[in-house]
């Protein structure tokens, strides 16, 4: 529950957080996960065209997933004691310029370095949002839900760089 205290001289919020992942954030964490995952799988099943017309549509919301991912970092940064960090920053930035880089590849015709782009940055996530979350840079249930969650988008997105590299 958070308590604010409003004044001429500006704003305090205090938040008190649980660590266990509230059950919205497992909806929409793990929800836009499926799409990689049934991405992946059906590449390797369909015929030609329409696993062709599945790779571009898993790629492109790998895309969308990773610059939406990028705000979400960029949005916790206005709630951080004291401001931003040089950390969030950062790391918003790199995911955006990930993100955006792949779409440019992919609109090039390069889904091999596109998809090289999107694991980097969803590796970055991974591994960067519980060191986040335990630095209060983050919410504190990303220590919990980014180990589990994100994988699964790694793992559809190889799955789609190894279909790619057979053709």
């Amino acid at each position: 529950m958070a308590k604010i205290l409003d004044d001429e001289t500006g704003r305090t919020i205090r938040v008190d957080e649980p660590r266990a992942v509230p059950w919205l954030s497992i909806v929409f964490g793990y929800g836009p996960m499926l799409p990689f995952v049934a991405g992946a799988v059906l590449v390797w099943l369909l015929p030609d065209a329409l696993a062709e017309a599945v790779f571009t549509l898993t790629l492109l919301w790998a895309c969308a997933i990773l610059l939406f991912l990028s705000g979400v970092r960029r949005g916790v940064s206005f709630r951080t004691e004291g401001g931003a960090t040089l950390a969030q920053i950062a790391t918003m930035l790199s995911l955006f310029l990930l993100g955006y880089g792949a779409l440019v590849a992919f609109a090039l015709g390069q889904s091999a370095l596109a998809l090289g782009l999107l694991i980097v940055g969803f590796t970055e996530i991974t591994i960067l949002d519980p060191i986040a979350a335990r630095r209060g840079e983050a919410p504190l249930f990303f220590e919990r839900l980014r180990p589990a969650q994100i994988p699964l988008a790694v793992l559809g997105l190889a799955a789609l760089l190894a279909y790619r590299l057979t053709l």
